[in-house]
């Protein structure tokens, strides 16, 4: 299915700021369809202007659909619909005469020039499901009425509003709670669910005949009235935008859209919900995002504990090789503490940037004996992000392999390079680590080796990661090791 901006270019000599108005208008006008109890299609006026090309369309939730199947990117002649001539061309409301039949189903049409920067750029097709027509009760007729004035709001260029919103404001729905407001920000309706929003509240009696101002002002205490002047031309429906108002046991966020559906703004359409729930959640969230977080942080500082009282106790022995395995054990230990410690200042959900593990990996790694300040570790290209699952066994693969290369490429403390490659492909990630050094001995077989390093990263790369190892010397004589390794999308099993 085209997007707008696709439509747009393709067919029309829409501007970019105009599309960009559009965009706006989409993005808001499940308000109109549902006070409407309507669908609403965009028609975008073709360049060459044989016609009109479908660049949106919604359908109300409040209503029976009028369409059953989509129509975004299709093409209607000039003529075929006269409504959309007649509003394109003289930037008025025009209502069809006798409704249209579409499966069986009547359905009244009216189109709606969209205005913007003084000229009309599209029109906007309503069109009512008449089988949904019933007598409609109060709450219908104010719904009616303010979709009246949004619609002329639309045909002057005053709808949509150009303030930006909260992404739980976004989601606010005409049925979760709406109020109308006059110029005196007097309420001259409350819907069912805004009422019990407001008595979840503190409000006692019903809303109709109050000014919102005071409402608020006697049910929310005032240290929890943020931004007072913010909230006054809000809660008074003279800004458009949205806030949160609430006690300490209750929050309620609050959409206003002035209406202006002429020269003087008739009052204001304020859209409620009641978010306590959602807010509880996203307190526990919070809450367990800085547990996890501490509680890495704190893995971290034991892991470096422990290789303190490692390396103390290496310092104590006389014997070569015990000193030589209580260093290789510092340094595993060291890694994993790495990957800890970035673990602990990233959100939770988050993956894991690697490039600094690693980089900081390498510079750790040559930080061993004699050789700490000759052998240069480079990587080329980007680790990019990894699920933090990953992370610890990457690592400690990673430690494994440029130790080796260190310890055993280089007899004597000789000069050298080691080249960490890495590249991403579709959801496998393929990392080389090339050495000049001497190389693998004659007839070497990583299968049947007693290097306690290559073995465990073996065991990491095949059943912890579920990857491949090769082990070998390269074109230029040095050793090189090849692992290739899934790196599936976070969510997927």
């Amino acid at each position: 299915m085209p997007s707008l901006s696709e439509l747009a270019r393709s067919h029309t000599d829409l501007s970019v700021d105009d599309v960009a108005w559009l965009k706006l208008l989409t993005a808001d006008w499940q308000i109109v369809a549902d006070l409407s109890f309507a669908d609403l299609v965009l028609w975008l006026p073709d360049r060459d202007r044989k016609g009109f090309w479908a660049g949106g369309q919604m359908r109300p939730t409040t209503g029976p659909t009028a369409y059953v199947d989509d129509v975004i990117g299709t093409f209607v002649p000039s003529q075929r619909r006269p409504v959309l001539d007649e509003a394109l061309a003289t930037g008025t409301v025009i209502r069809e005469g006798d409704p249209e039949w579409r499966d069986d189903v009547p359905v009244r049409v009216e189109a709606i020039p969209v205005r913007h920067g003084g000229r009309v750029i599209a029109v906007i097709a309503r069109s009512t499901n008449l089988h949904g027509v019933r007598t409609p009760s109060r709450l219908e007729l104010t719904y009616l009425d303010i979709a009246a004035e949004l619609v002329q709001m639309i045909s002057l260029g005053h709808f949509p509003g150009t303030a930006e919103l909260s992404h739980h404001t976004e989601s606010v729905r005409v049925g979760d709670g709406m109020l109308r407001l006059d110029a005196q920000a007097v309420v001259t309706y409350a819907s069912p669910n805004a009422l019990s929003a407001f008595r979840r509240l503190g409000l006692a009696g019903d809303l109709a005949g109050l000014r919102l101002p005071d409402v608020v002002r006697a049910v929310v205490p005032p240290r929890l009235r943020s931004g007072e002047e913010s909230l006054s031309g809000l809660i008074t429906g003279r800004l458009d935008g949205d806030t949160e108002i609430g006690t300490d046991l209750v929050t309620v966020v609050l959409r206003t859209i002035p209406l202006q559906p002429g020269a003087e703004r008739t009052g204001a359409l304020i859209l409620l919900r009641d978010v306590t729930e959602v807010r509880r959640r996203d307190r526990e969230l919070v809450t367990k995002d800085a547990t996890i977080r501490e509680v890495h942080h704190r893995v971290k500082n034991n892991l470096q504990t422990v290789a303190a009282l490692l390396r103390l106790q290496a310092r104590r022995i006389q014997n070569g090789a015990a000193k030589e395995a209580l260093d290789e054990a510092v340094r595993r230990v060291g890694s994993i503490a790495v990957v800890h410690e970035i673990l602990s200042r990233q959100p939770v959900e988050a993956n894991v940037g690697f490039d600094e593990i690693a980089d900081r990996l390498s510079s750790m790694v040559n930080d061993v004996g004699a050789v700490r300040s000759k052998v240069a570790i480079q990587r080329t290209g980007s680790f990019g992000e990894v699920p933090s699952e990953v992370a610890t066994a990457l690592a400690m693969v990673l430690t494994e392999l440029l130790q080796n290369a260190v310890e055993h490429g280089y007899p004597g403390g000789a000069d050298g390079a080691i080249i960490v490659d890495v590249s991403r492909q579709g959801e496998a990630m393929a990392v080389r680590i090339a050495d000049d050094g001497v190389g693998f001995p004659e007839g070497f077989d990583p299968t049947s080796t007693d290097s306690l390093g290559l073995s465990i990263v073996q065991t990491l790369v095949e059943s912890e990661l579920g990857g491949s190892l090769e082990l070998g010397n390269g074109r230029s004589g040095g050793a090189e090791a090849r692992i290739v390794i899934p790196i599936a999308p976070r969510g997927r099993d």
